[in-house]
């Protein structure tokens, strides 16, 4: 009884304690950290190359990177040297081939890597010593083999080429470009033109001029002693000899004087992609660092950002509108973005610049400012978790100057973040009445309105001002039957290609690394038999032979509808337009647009299944230039497949084009995907 009574008075403090606290409240944030943050071991080779080492156990694995200390590179008429250099690294050494190179990392169980600025490796434990050789071999031995750079700039035109139909990379290059001046390491662009100049000569010449130890840091994490990384740093680079490091000071971009509206007209665009840019004199660890990316974040940096609140939740114009504030040691820059339907193109600009304009000139609430913080905060702690955080964290202090406990103050700084901060750094780099709004879209539907924000200028896809696109029309007397003789006409005469028995057709495409092999064969009239297939594995066949349709994906046949029908009658003909003439199709020209700079008459190609698509023939020529078609996709709105066909040629009396493009691209339906 006394060991209860005991107790009972023990309790009555906590309930009455208890009853004190308002819980309606929040309680009050506390002080802001300091971060402990774990310093790596560091230390700098007779050569200059400064080692970072970071020991963690938790798993048996390191890794090493190797970075250069380089904000761009000019490159000039020969813009992609350094992007194909890095690449080539990789591409075998003095002592082995690429083939016997990737082989010896698959045999460690290694990954490695290189680009224009780095290169890392990462392996089990036991191995990595034999996988970081491996890496010394790549950087200080490699073959440069020219077929190596031909294989390299045949990928690298293959990749410029697609972008051409790609509006989120044109409006990346364009912007760019506008932004920073084509001069500016920063808008310099991979063009056709540029990446044919570049010779084996200006590889080897980029490396030797920039790939040198005394502008680069080797950071090593995971489970070894700074010893062992030592030891090895010694022996893998010791003998890496020191340059002359380039002096990077480019000049300064001039902002435009007033705001403008750079427009790049893409006729089949469905939807624009609007990006509204601007260069800003923000450094890395700079005063208003801190409070710049609590701006940018509550403007635009997320789901949670006013722009996503606004162009999504509220209008539904976009998917997502989003905007960055990136700081640089040479020039930093804003941007925010949206893709949105063309009809809405004009609103979606303005409410763009109208979100800019309230960050500017109002201050932000206590609320928004304490959810950003924390959400902030969060992120930053969390970040810590990965040991590679450490090292990246040393790697900013030493290539940024920063002082010794930046990101141990990161918290503090923080916190002290408040809504004159965020209004006066938003001032400081938000300026709408000097920015640059670049659009990609179709210019006659988008345009109407837009000179409102400024003047109006048209470019190219690659950044060129040229004049104001002109309205193109189809001939009034040109009728979808004479255009479809015009064009059967044009890839060979009918005496020609009723000559024509049969035909096979080869070809590989590489899908995530994968190698794909397709073959079909045409049998004049009317059959086909096409496989698909990966390695000794067939994914798909399907065929129409004598009548009868089979497909069958991975062994298995599937239901023949007559959409398939058409598809397989389609491809067992060598010149679709003398199908669409006999089978029942229906053919209307509905316009004409540019296609890669050329007039093309626009034919609506209506199947008996009702199925609607779009063929565009060379208004001078008849030959076929693009097709499009679109579908729903459950889920994700409408699907739009192009093909472009250029390059045409006349081989042994018959026209052939050597190169298609298939570009696939999701739009937004109702402004959702």
């Amino acid at each position: 009884m006394k060991k209860q009574l005991y107790l009972f008075l023990f309790l009555v403090p906590l309930v009455t304690m208890a009853q004190n606290i308002d819980r309606s409240k929040a309680p009050s944030p506390g002080k802001a950290p300091i971060i402990q943050v774990g310093n790596p071991v560091k230390f700098t080779l007779a050569n200059g190359l400064q080692v970072f080492v970071v020991k963690n156990t938790k798993l048996p694995k390191v890794s090493a990177t190797l970075a250069l200390d380089y904000d761009g590179f000019v490159e000039g008429d020969k813009a992609g040297v350094a992007q194909m250099a890095g690449q080539l690294l990789k591409r075998g050494t003095t002592t082995k081939s690429k083939a016997q190179l990737d082989e010896a990392i698959e045999f460690l169980g290694g990954t490695m890597s290189t680009s224009s600025q780095s290169a890392s490796v990462s392996s089990l434990k036991g191995n990595f010593p034999s996988l970081l050789g491996l890496l010394s071999e790549v950087v200080l031995q490699p073959a440069l083999a020219p077929e190596e750079l031909e294989k390299i700039r045949k990928q690298t035109l293959s990749g410029i080429e697609s972008s051409k139909d790609d509006p989120d990379a044109i409006s990346g290059n364009v912007v760019k470009k506008l932004v920073y001046g084509a001069n500016h390491p920063f808008g310099e662009m991979m063009t056709t033109k540029t990446v044919n100049q570049v010779a084996i000569a200006d590889v080897k010449s980029f490396l030797s001029t920039y790939w040198i130890p005394n502008v680069a840091y080797l950071i090593f994490v995971g489970d070894i002693e700074p010893a062992t990384a030592k030891a090895l740093a010694e022996k893998s680079f010791g003998n890496w000899k020191r340059g002359t490091a380039i002096k990077q000071n480019f000049a300064k971009p001039n902002k435009p004087s007033q705001t403008y509206v750079a427009i790049v007209d893409r006729p089949a665009s469905v939807q624009s992609v609007v990006a509204i840019a601007s260069t800003v004199d923000l450094y890395p660890g700079s005063t208003n660092d801190i409070a710049g990316s609590v701006m940018n974040n509550i403007l635009g940096g997320g789901f949670s950002g006013r722009l996503f609140a606004n162009l999504r939740e509220k209008y539904a114009f976009t998917y997502g509108a989003y905007s960055s504030l990136s700081p640089s040691r040479q020039v930093g820059i804003f941007q925010a973005e949206a893709s949105v339907r063309n009809e809405k193109t004009d609103s979606a600009v303005q409410e763009l610049l109208r979100e800019i304009n309230i960050i500017r000139n109002e201050q932000v609430g206590e609320t928004e400012l304490s959810r950003m913080k924390n959400y902030l905060s969060g992120g930053f702690a969390r970040s810590l978790e990965n040991p590679a955080t450490i090292a990246n964290f040393a790697l900013n202090i030493a290539r940024n100057n920063l002082p010794a406990d930046y990101y141990q103050k990161y918290l503090t700084n923080l916190a002290a973040v408040d809504a004159a901060k965020v209004q006066n750094a938003a001032k400081l780099f938000l300026n709408t009445n000097q920015m640059h709004i670049v659009i990609v879209g179709n210019a006659k539907q988008i345009s109407k309105g837009l000179e409102k924000y400024g003047p109006l200028k048209y470019f190219d896809i690659e950044g060129n001002e040229v004049a104001a696109p002109t309205e193109v029309k189809a001939d009034a007397s040109l009728t979808p039957a004479v255009l479809m003789e015009k064009a059967i006409a044009a890839i060979g005469s009918k005496e020609a290609l009723s000559n024509i028995k049969d035909v096979q057709l080869n070809g590989t495409a590489n899908l995530m690394g994968q190698s794909l092999q397709m073959q079909q064969t045409i049998v004049m009239p009317g059959n086909a038999v096409t496989t698909m297939s990966m390695g000794s594995m067939a994914i798909m066949k399907q065929s129409v032979v004598d009548g009868k349709y089979s497909v069958a994906q991975q062994g298995m046949e599937m239901p023949i509808t007559d959409d398939l029908k058409e598809g397989l009658d389609a491809s067992a003909t060598l010149v679709p337009e003398q199908l669409f003439l006999t089978k029942g199709y229906g053919l209307k020209i509905v316009g004409a647009e540019k296609v890669d700079g050329k007039d093309a008459i626009d034919v609506e190609v209506t199947t008996p299944s009702k199925k609607v698509s779009h063929r565009f023939y060379d208004a001078k020529t008849f030959l076929l230039v693009k097709t499009s078609k679109s579908e729903e996709v459950p889920g994700r709105g409408t699907m739009t497949q192009q093909q472009y066909f250029n390059e045409y040629k006349t081989v042994n009396g018959y026209i052939e084009f050597t190169i298609y493009l298939i570009h696939k691209k999701a739009i937004p339906r109702d402004g959702f995907f």
